[in-house]
């Protein structure tokens, strides 16, 4: 497990460890609440790890500095990022309490330093100032649509700055479904990257939002006025 993100992304030995201890509090945390269906260690390591490393491949992260997560869940794609690019001040956002005591527990066990942990619905964080057009990268595996999860995670992306969004093999009509919304959160440019897991293990795609203009002091709306009317 530890050879696919070693020969791919060249961790350390420290970095590699991490990634086992992350492995280990993730599973016995699985045991009493849902973190994650996908528990063998394989799997984990190729579709959670190896997958949230793939934005690196699209995005240059050594000149990135503040990254969000949103709808981080049980810290994917932010921790692994985290973890191979240790100088990213990282902001991982969730709307349920546990998964973010669970988070900030294992921020402790692998001794991260700039990580913040945000309990909260991402329409009203990104409201406010200290969030609002502040980060460099905005990253998602959410599974709303892209329309919706544009309106979600646009607002924190500072211009000139880009929203990932993880998306699996059948990405088409969503991304010609969200060209509106892209336009006008952000006249926001877009590139969609194809690719494919080892070992047989599922095609992906990441659809690269660059945000070129403001996002209008409207957006985002309450979630209900969201899926109800879709920009």
């Amino acid at each position: 497990m530890r050879s696919y993100l070693q020969d791919e992304y060249h961790l350390s030995k420290e970095q590699l460890d991490q990634f086992e201890l992350y492995y280990r509090l993730l599973i016995e945390k699985n045991k009493v609440m849902n973190l994650t269906a996908i528990t063998e260690e394989q799997e984990v390591f190729i579709k959670h790890f190896y997958d949230s490393l793939t934005i690196s491949r699209v995005i240059d992260l050594t000149d990135t500095q503040k990254l969000l997560d949103v709808g981080t869940g049980a810290g994917f794609p932010g921790i692994p990022l985290k973890i191979a690019f240790p100088h990213l001040k990282l902001t991982l956002l969730d709307s349920l309490l546990k998964r973010i005591y669970f988070l900030q527990e294992v921020g402790d066990s692998l001794g991260f330093k700039d990580v913040d942990y945000i309990h909260g619905r991402a329409e009203d964080i990104a409201l406010l100032s200290a969030h609002r057009e502040n980060y460099d990268l905005v990253t998602s595996r959410a599974v709303a649509k892209l329309n919706i999860l544009a309106e979600y995670c646009f607002p924190f992306v500072r211009i000139g700055g880009d929203f990932v969004a993880m998306k699996g093999a059948e990405v088409e009509q969503e991304v010609l479904s969200a060209k509106q919304s892209l336009y006008i959160l952000g006249r926001a440019s877009k590139e969609v990257h194809p690719l494919t897991l080892p070992e047989q293990m599922g095609q992906r795609n990441l659809v690269v939002m660059k945000k070129n203009q403001a996002t209008p002091k409207k957006y985002p709306r309450k979630a209900g006025i969201m899926k109800k009317s879709p920009l």
